[in-house]
């Protein structure tokens, strides 16, 4: 008896140890929960609600992208099947159920299409993921446009170009019946945070670290006995189930799913785009894109016929001067910040702000007034620009416009050297007081 007891003593601690609480993490997921309830309150139009909405789904399906991309280094062309094909199993599921064939309340029919999702990733995964790199993006690409013309075979199921309509007041939910907008963004944030938290926990799994080991050394994951093709397939999977959930919420916002929109390569080279340019190297980083790209299709395309070139151009700025997207150009200054560095900054970025405006502004004027007599001269030589009134007939407007872009450029060019010089010399600083704490 004293032996066990002993040896239980030694093999058992003495004391238990608790892990302190993540305050940080704590904060920013109250105030990611706090911000989307408290949207529609703030932006109380009927446009502002329609792009809350469109947010809510898009951050799920960015960050599902994101598992592929961010996560995994598996470039994807093809992101719209999973998306797709989870709003038409979304849209046929509401028919059934509103027909009575099946007993499906309108809250479950994101996770019926979010099944549809991991479904057709492990069919269509399972032949993509056995490759990696370049030839795994021009596999991606070839399902995906095979996907897109297959759906003219089948229009029965896909509806043809008119597509599959439904109604999402077939049932109601306590209180709730899905009819006014308002119901329908807070279905759609409430599937947002829980996805967004569960992709967040997935970074932390065993294959969510295996997933980046096999983006960073594919040799040396194989090396210890672990099959890279598995890991890619299983992480495909779980990207395919959150990316049709997003899609079944696109079917009940818009009560209507098209094949041409929903399947297309152009909606899976937006969600590429997008969630490079919000920083596929960071968690937070596709939450951003997702706002861009309703920004980008819904606002900047309303205001200029040429936001197609506008976003061209942001893309490859992005790509040349910050690769990281815009989550690595916030993390990089609150970086500077947290050591104190930033003040020296004020000015400096005031006068890129200002200087980048004037090259901006006779750019876009220069932009807007060449469309203009491309496109709709017979409707006179006026253009209105953000409440002017440009005249392409008018010789001073042009050299206006480029007097201030050649000038904006000038000066943006002198901020930025300066610019550059002063962060290189806070960058050293940081680096010399790291390694002297380090060292101490």
């Amino acid at each position: 008896m004293s032996s066990t007891t002993s040896n239980m003593s030694a093999t058992s601690p003495a004391y238990y140890r608790y892990r302190p609480l993540n305050v940080g993490r704590i904060v920013v997921w109250s105030a990611f929960a706090i911000a989307l309830i408290v949207a529609p309150l703030v932006f109380t139009s009927s446009l502002a609600l329609t792009m809350l909405s469109q947010i809510g789904y898009l951050i799920i399906i960015c960050l599902s992208y994101n598992i592929l991309l961010g996560q995994g280094g598996m470039l994807s062309f093809g992101h719209a099947v999973y998306t797709g094909m989870g709003s038409f199993i979304a849209v046929h599921a509401m028919n059934m159920a509103t027909k009575g064939q099946v007993p499906l309340p309108l809250v479950t029919i994101p996770i019926v299409a979010g099944l549809a999702g991991a479904f057709f990733a492990a069919l269509f995964g399972y032949v993509t993921t056995k490759k990696s790199g370049t030839t795994f993006a021009m596999i991606t690409m070839g399902l995906g446009e095979l996907v897109a013309a297959m759906s003219l075979m089948f229009p029965g199921f896909f509806g043809g170009e008119g597509g599959v309509t439904t109604d999402r007041t077939y049932g109601k939910f306590l209180f709730w019946n899905f009819g006014p907008q308002i119901q329908v963004y807070y279905l759609i944030v409430f599937y947002c945070f829980i996805c967004t938290a569960l992709m967040f926990a997935f970074t932390a799994t065993p294959l969510g670290r295996m997933l980046n080991a096999v983006r960073d050394n594919p040799e040396r994951v194989e090396f210890i006995g672990y099959n890279t093709q598995w890991v890619r397939y299983l992480s495909f999977i779980i990207a395919g189930f959150f990316a049709g959930i997003g899609g079944g919420l696109a079917a009940i916002n818009f009560e209507i799913v098209n094949a041409a929109d929903s399947l297309s390569a152009i909606r899976s080279g937006g969600y590429l785009l997008f969630t490079f340019l919000g920083g596929a190297t960071f968690f937070f980083g596709p939450i951003i894109g997702a706002v861009l790209l309703v920004l980008a299709s819904i606002l900047l395309s309303e205001l200029s016929k040429a936001w197609l070139l506008y976003l061209g151009l942001v893309f490859l700025f992005m790509v040349m001067f910050a690769p990281g997207g815009v989550a690595s150009l916030i993390m990089m200054n609150v970086r500077v910040a947290l050591f104190g560095k930033f003040k020296r900054f004020w000015l400096l970025y005031a006068g890129l702000a200002v200087t980048s405006a004037v090259m901006v502004v006779g750019f876009a004027a220069l932009v807007e007034m060449i469309y203009h007599i491309q496109l709709n001269a017979a409707l006179g030589p006026q253009v209105h620009f953000f409440g002017w009134n440009l005249d392409t007939s008018a010789a001073s407007h042009w050299t206006i416009a480029i007097v201030l872009m050649v000038v904006g450029g000038a000066l943006l060019e002198v901020v930025r050297r300066r610019f550059v010089r002063v962060w290189g010399q806070a960058q050293g600083e940081i680096e010399a007081e790291i390694k002297r704490k380090e060292t101490a």
